[in-house]
């Protein structure tokens, strides 16, 4: 049998010289691979992914949500510029883990990287919430308003509101706990419970209720819960002129000095539950209401709305006056004609009624 040919030194050499070469190509191949690899993945992990344009654009990541619903509802805001790199980060980042989506209200902020966004989605840090209620005037839109900007049923809050024993806690009742809140902005977590959200209001209300607050309460003699409670009537008489506030909460506190009924039309309205009525007429000063302040002497059992702090320092520093009654002027300028006793009042009303019968106003 023939031995097979041996390859000459010149073959074996050509030879060598072309598995090289191969090992070259694959070797080049597979450096391009990785730099590419390498330079896709530092683009999803560490180039901005976040682009809100300047302005303050947030997600609220509901309790249950699974990763997927949570990225969509970040999707959905418009400020994600590639949805498949933050879904591909948030499962090397193991965000599709049980535990790892954390409800709440979170900031996209201009320029995150996906990096940057999946960790504070998961390690909880989210933003508070901007919770603002005002133009409120019965419990159930307050709770509504208060529902709407925080994890909190309705329910829950309407239930805590009407228990005698909680309100007491908090040391009002249940008709005077709702001059506790004070329209203003409050930063609290979407997340938070009913019972943390009313301490924190409550908190906000004894640091509002300032010595200097105080001192001139008890110059009138009155509670913080009375001064709301004028206030709430002060400002239902002027929403227009916050100006003419201090002169209005000066007549109420004369007649309430005097002993005479306050005759507030708002609390006419109020006790009548139709928010609709435009003039009030003899059949609605019939209702019989304790805030009915045509039937009854003295302050309402608690505000017709909560009152803006505006009202309430106007009622702290009322216009010095002898004035003890008020109408609207008949120009409808927002103002009012003010008397210092009936007859002149008589003439501003008969001026005022006369206007509204011009305008077909009934």
């Amino acid at each position: 049998m023939a031995k097979p040919a041996q390859k000459s030194i010149l073959e074996r050499r050509d030879d060598a010289l072309k598995r090289r070469k191969r090992w070259g190509v694959v070797s080049v191949v597979f450096t391009l691979a990785l730099v590419c690899f390498s330079y896709y993945f530092y683009q999803v992990f560490f180039t901005a992914n976040i682009e809100t344009k300047g302005k303050p654009t947030y997600v609220v990541i509901p309790r249950g949500a699974t990763w997927k619903s949570a990225l969509n509802a970040i999707d959905q805001t418009g400020a994600v510029v590639d949805k498949l790199s933050l879904h591909f980060v948030a499962r090397l980042m193991k965000y599709d883990k049980p535990g790892a989506v954390k409800p709440g209200n979170y900031e996209l902020k201009d320029g995150f990287t996906n990096r940057q966004l999946i960790n504070v989605l998961k390690s909880g840090a989210q933003s508070p919430v901007k919770l603002t209620f005002n133009t409120v005037r019965l419990r159930n839109e307050l709770v509504a308003k208060l529902a709407s900007q925080v994890d909190v049923p309705a329910a829950r809050l309407d239930s805590l509101l009407r228990d005698p024993a909680y309100t007491k806690s908090l040391g009002f009742d249940t008709t005077t706990v709702l001059t506790m809140f004070i329209p203003n902005t409050y930063d609290v977590y979407w997340n938070t419970s009913a019972k943390r959200l009313m301490q924190r209001l409550k908190t906000s209300y004894e640091q509002f209720w300032t010595p200097a607050r105080d001192a001139e309460r008890e110059k009138l003699h009155l509670t913080r819960a009375q001064v709301s409670t004028l206030a709430s009537i002060v400002e239902a008489e002027q929403q227009q002129h916050a100006d003419e506030r201090p002169r209005i909460a000066g007549v109420y506190l004369n007649r309430l000095r005097r002993g005479m009924k306050l005759q507030a039309d708002p609390t006419v309205v109020y006790a009548n539950h139709d928010f609709t009525i435009k003039r009030v007429l003899n059949v609605h000063l019939q209702k019989d209401s304790p805030y009915n302040t045509y039937k009854y002497a003295g302050l309402p059992p608690g505000p017709i709305n909560l009152p803006s702090i505006a009202s309430i320092d106007a009622v702290l520093k009322p216009e010095s006056n002898n004035y003890l009654y008020f109408c609207a002027k008949e120009d409808f300028s927002g103002y009012h004609a003010f008397a210092t006793n009936e007859t002149e009042h008589i003439a501003n009303a008969r001026r005022y009624q006369a206007a509204l019968n011009r305008a077909g106003i009934k």
